[in-house]
């Protein structure tokens, strides 16, 4: 099994000073604030973000003052989003916290949110570095475009394959993306720029692609399945690739639990079955191996390295996490 510290050795070290480097860039005057950032801070997760940062950052050069920056940048930008989705969502928790709308109300968590996006452009321009937010910013819009264009298409359920992977790759692929493009950059590779975009949208939509399968449970796994999804009534790959393989009465059953039986435990069990037993999880799941060797193979000409080997293991990690 892959383990998180072994993916960080590498960069372990420049992972330690970015944490002071995050924590400083949220500074302000306002208690208020303050003490919500630090809330923040507190429960961060496994720093996923800054880890494609900087092995991207360390495998083309040499890590610059710039590598921290763009990390900032981008996890400034990740939590204002994770913030104002809390609000959209109306979630009360997130990765087993309570979300800043719950402990401090919706307009605080907006306004908390804006804060943080402020400081995205403020640190931009402080530092100069332009093209720095104009990787950023296209992540903003990619992200944003995402999410409505998931909200317009669920609601009439009609998303094919192709409207579902411009939704990841907008809402999800793009932040990942992000980090890989932004680490070239920040060590003056502009000429991998692109690769490492691409590299990352890759690996993002791989990413995705797991966390769909989550829902139904893992292959090969002992594992409850959520339903989550189903709830949510997001068309996720295995529901998208499921109704498009059965028959009328079968799709017409699928389609009538989504829509109006999706908070009836019985009825998701039985339409998470439905997807299992018409192939939706091995289709999906054979979909993001593949996805994942793409990306694997735009890593080939770059010379070897603990920090290319720790990519690919990171890589690996994503599309075999069990949470």
């Amino acid at each position: 099994m892959i383990k998180v510290s072994d993916i960080k050795s590498p960069v372990a070290e420049e992972l330690e000073k970015f944490e002071e480097h995050f924590r400083n860039s949220m500074n302000s005057k306002v208690p208020l604030l303050d003490k919500i950032t630090h809330y923040i801070i507190k429960r961060k997760g496994k720093q996923m973000r800054p880890m494609f940062v900087f092995l991207s950052a360390k495998m083309l050069g040499e890590v610059s003052k710039d590598t921290y920056n763009s990390a900032s940048l981008i996890e400034l930008l990740h939590t204002a989003t994770l913030v104002h989705d809390d609000v959209v969502d109306d979630a009360n928790e997130r990765r087993g916290f309570f979300s800043i709308n719950a402990l401090w109300k919706n307009k605080i968590a907006v306004l908390v949110g804006d804060f943080l996006l402020s400081k995205v452009l403020l640190m931009s321009i402080e530092h100069k570095k332009y093209r720095s937010l104009e990787i950023v910013a296209r992540a903003v819009r990619e992200m944003s475009e995402g999410e409505l264009l998931q909200i317009e298409k669920s609601r009439r359920l009609d998303i094919d394959e192709d409207t579902y992977f411009e939704v990841i790759r907008q809402k999800t692929a793009s932040l990942i993306a992000t980090c890989c493009e932004a680490g070239a950059v920040s060590v003056e590779r502009e000429d991998e720029a692109e690769r490492m975009r691409l590299f990352g949208e890759k690996v993002g939509l791989a990413f995705q692609i797991k966390d769909d399968i989550f829902d139904y449970g893992t292959p090969g796994k002992i594992g409850k399945p959520t339903g989550n999804d189903i709830r949510e009534q997001k068309m996720t790959l295995p529901l998208i690739y499921t109704l498009n393989k059965v028959d009328k009465k079968t799709r017409k059953e699928l389609i009538n639990i989504v829509k109006r039986h999706n908070e009836n435990p019985k009825k998701v069990r039985r339409a998470i079955q439905l997807v299992i037993d018409n192939g939706g999880i091995d289709y999906a799941y054979d979909y993001m191996i593949k996805i994942k060797d793409e990306a694997l193979q735009l890593l080939d000409p770059i010379p070897d390295s603990p920090s290319k080997q720790s990519m690919i293991m990171l890589v690996e990690y994503t599309t075999s996490r069990e949470k």
